[in-house]
């Protein structure tokens, strides 16, 4: 049971709340990708230096690990204030479901926890204990971070495809299953789709540093040990991310089909639909633009021209997206498929080079690209975030609780005031972030620049533990 709304009854106070959290939370995805993925990308690179007694690899993993460390320091500040947020801004949620969901976010604390914990001794650990238990030491890290994403993921599908509950005669959830809440039909092709893409990004993102560095005329076997081993782990899943991308699109055409008509800009249910490749939606239900290409959304929904795809109109407009949200989604969507296409080339590119000569392409222009591919990667995950909370517009949990009604009574000028507080910590929080990378980045070239070759080793001294006496760096 859930409150009738018009348009017109939605409170003043939605916008700056709604604005407020896609700015957390576009910036906090930001660095989700390297959370989730580095730590077995760094493991990787940390078991071939011990199998092969590579201490190049070392050197690598080495710092990687330290990037690790920092980068989950930031992201704590920013999941952090994502978690204040939902409680202050979206109280109606909280106070009526929070029994429903809320293990979700429990099960990402402990693993916030446990990952710190973890981080710290492997930090440690380099030159402090005997090699093969550091790395087994190691192990847990991305198993403990894909159980962070687990948690919140279990959230985020429940508020998709609510299961786990029976309402009352007043409307409220009781008889709460936690099984069905946290294994809802969509939590399977949304984690998996999710984990992929977080290795899918954070692969592209770390070798497009050593592949800057190769257009830039290093070429050593330290930046082609850096580029290749991420690289490839991005490549490999790159095919399996497409697929599972296709399977989801499949998921939410038969869970929530609404929102696949907002994804597509479907506006009345019918079959042989056309697909539009960008395009705006009209408020009369025409599309403004975009390339058209007729019955190819009821073939890639259904496999047959005369699939029936439900259209917006198929609801009251007060439960549907409003035609700019549908076309948002929609311009979402499309991007984060057009990119994924674009790696999918990349990734067929290196693969076959490879397989053809058992080296590395050679040709500058797959570098310029491989450049661009994290960059590309960070902008379809925040595609795919668009997607998923606008095509779900005006629902806060789908078909049982609007935005509207979850939304803070708190008034609309002091949300506006905490935005314009939250942008300013945050530009503070990434520009630090940003200088840290940049001082670590310049200390570890300080061989590089003297003329001379790169440690063969580990640094001895840890950048955050204790220090060689005159070591201020």
């Amino acid at each position: 049971m859930h409150t009738v709304l018009s348009l017109a009854d939605v409170p003043p106070q939605t916008l700056p709340a709604r604005s407020m959290m896609a700015f957390t939370l576009a910036s906090h995805i930001i660095l989700v990708p390297l959370g989730v993925a580095l730590p077995l990308i760094t493991l990787i690179m940390h078991g071939y230096g011990l199998r092969r007694n590579d201490e190049t690899a070392l050197l690598l993993a080495r710092r990687w690990s330290a990037a690790m460390a920092v980068q989950f320091a930031i992201g704590v500040v920013t999941g952090t204030v994502l978690s204040f947020e939902f409680g202050l801004l979206w109280p109606g949620m909280l106070g009526r479901w929070g029994d429903v969901f809320g293990i979700g976010f429990g099960v990402e604390a402990w693993a916030f926890f446990l990952e710190a914990v973890l981080i710290a001794v492997y930090l440690y650990g380099w030159r402090r204990l005997p090699s093969r238990t550091h790395f087994l030491l190691g192990l847990p890290l991305p198993f403990v971070a894909l159980l962070g994403a687990f948690g919140i993921l279990a959230a985020n599908s429940w508020m998709n495809t609510p299961r786990g509950f029976t309402l009352d005669a007043a409307g409220n959830p009781v008889d709460v299953s936690l099984w069905k809440a946290v294994f809802t039909p969509m939590f399977g092709p949304q984690y998996w789709h999710f984990v992929v893409a977080m290795f899918v990004t954070a692969g592209y993102v770390v070798a497009g540093v050593y592949a800057t560095g190769w257009l830039r005329g290093r070429r050593d076997r330290y930046h082609r040990l850096g580029f290749t081993i991420p690289f490839t782990v991005a490549a490999v899943f790159t095919p399996v991310q497409f697929v599972l991308g296709d399977s989801i699109a499949r998921q939410v055409f038969h869970k929530q089909p609404v929102k696949f008509a907002a994804m597509e800009i479907v506006w009345k249910t019918d079959t042989h639909q056309a697909e539009y490749l960008y395009g705006r939606l009209r408020p009369d239900g025409s599309v403004a633009g975009g390339i058209r290409i007729p019955q190819l959304d009821s073939i890639l929904a259904g496999f047959r021209p005369d699939t029936k795809v439900t259209g917006l109109t198929s609801v009251p407009a007060a439960d549907r997206p409003t035609p700019a949200e549908a076309t948002i989604a929609h311009f979402a969507f499309d991007t984060m498929v057009f990119i994924g296409s674009l790696l999918i080339l990349l990734a067929l590119w290196y693969a076959l080079v490879w397989l053809r000569r058992r080296r590395l392409p050679a040709s500058p222009w797959f570098y310029r690209v491989a450049a661009c591919a994290g960059v590309a990667s960070v902008v379809a995950v925040e595609c795919g975030w668009i997607t998923t909370e606008v095509g779900r517009q005006p629902w806060i949990v789908y078909q049982n609780m609007r935005v509207a009604e979850a939304v803070t009574s708190t008034r609309a000028g002091a949300l506006w005031l905490m935005f314009a507080l939250v942008i300013v910590v945050y530009v503070f929080v990434f520009g630090s972030f940003l200088v840290v990378l940049l001082k670590m980045r310049s200390r570890w070239r300080k061989p590089d620049t003297a003329g001379g070759p790169p440690p063969p080793t580990p640094e001895t001294d840890t950048p955050y533990g204790p220090r060689s006496a005159g070591r201020f760096l």
